[in-house]
């Protein structure tokens, strides 16, 4: 199965990405966070400067980026967090 999910992206990832946010259609479901990463990194290769400490939410919960497996559906949302810088 597949899934069309629209993705956000916050602080870093906006400036690496050039985008606050993008469809993306057809991404398998289920799918591990790791994977879902990797995706994104097709797209965007610059992402890969946050790799170490980016984490993913999927529907508003956070998701580290690993083994961790989540189904999507239709209009989920999924967000690129970066650290937020300190100040």
């Amino acid at each position: 199965m597949t899934a069309q999910v629209v993705v956000l992206y916050f602080a870093k990832s906006a400036e690496l990405t050039g985008l606050k946010e993008e469809e993306l259609v057809a991404v398998p479901t289920p799918i591990s966070s790791s994977d879902l990463w990797g995706l994104l990194l097709q797209r965007h290769p610059r992402l890969a400067a946050l790799r170490a400490q980016v984490v993913l939410a999927v529907r508003q919960q956070y998701v580290a980026i690993g083994d961790q497996v989540v189904t999507l559906a239709d209009g989920d949302e999924v967000a690129v967090v970066p650290p937020l810088s300190g100040g």
